[in-house]
């Protein structure tokens, strides 16, 4: 049953071993879903920390973090990525890691901005005014107050996650080929275009950009909750 084109039977079809492609496009989903919300979480929780210190204490500490935030930014986040996952046997986890220390850029900047604006609150002075020590005020106050927007910027990170695992699986260095994932599925496919075969890559790749379209779209409902007077205009 080796490339037999979408049908009833398989409405996917199947690939050049004779496997169904919905099963395996549904597997490789999960995977690349399971780098895309690990790969997030670590990259928040590590853009949390170093955007909360360098919000909190400021002055030279925080001059010190954003070079350091400066430097990651220079450098391509694919590079990187292949850099890291060089360095291990080709695998989940050190695509996780990949993609975890390379994208935690981003929340790290917004929870430094959020919280240098934090600390102008009236509450803020007041609970410093009060004796509160510098830990209490940033785990009572700065912290629970950035935790939102934090959120969603691991939520936006997922698909962009996603879509690392994809490509660095494209390119041969992610997910192993026994197992499978959309990046690793569209390498496998991308010889049978060649024979007029454009399945085993369309429905991948399909996969891919509706599961960006589905998170993009719960993350601007976070968005809009967050921003109560923006939803407010847009209805108007």
């Amino acid at each position: 049953a080796k490339h037999l084109p979408p049908s009833l039977a398989h409405p996917f079809g199947t690939d050049a071993l004779g496997r169904d492609l919905l099963l395996r496009c549904v597997y490789g989903l999960r995977v690349s879903l399971l780098v895309g919300l690990v790969a997030a979480a670590v990259a928040a929780v590590l853009g949390l920390a170093i955007g909360g210190l360098a919000g909190a204490f400021g002055g030279a500490v925080d001059r010190v973090v954003m070079r350091v935030v400066e430097v990651f930014t220079s450098v391509p986040h694919l590079l990187m990525g292949v850099f890291i996952v060089a360095m291990f046997r080709p695998g989940v986890w050190p695509v996780v890691l990949s993609v975890g220390l390379t994208h935690w850029v981003s929340t790290a900047r917004i929870v430094r901005a959020e919280i240098l604006s934090l600390r102008s609150r009236p509450y803020v002075d007041a609970a410093v005014s009060g004796g509160a020590s510098r830990w209490r005020v940033v785990t009572r106050h700065l912290v629970p107050g950035v935790l939102p927007q934090a959120g969603l910027a691991a939520v936006l990170m997922v698909p962009h996650a996603v879509w690392h695992e994809s490509a660095l699986s494209f390119l041969g260095l992610g997910i192993p080929a026994h197992r499978a994932s959309l990046g690793s599925m569209i390498n496998d496919g991308r010889g049978s275009l060649l024979t007029g075969e454009w399945w085993p890559t369309l429905f991948p790749g399909l996969f891919i950009v509706v599961t960006t379209l589905a998170i993009a779209g719960l993350a601007g409902l976070w968005r809009e909750r967050l921003n109560p007077r923006r939803r407010s205009e847009l209805m108007l």
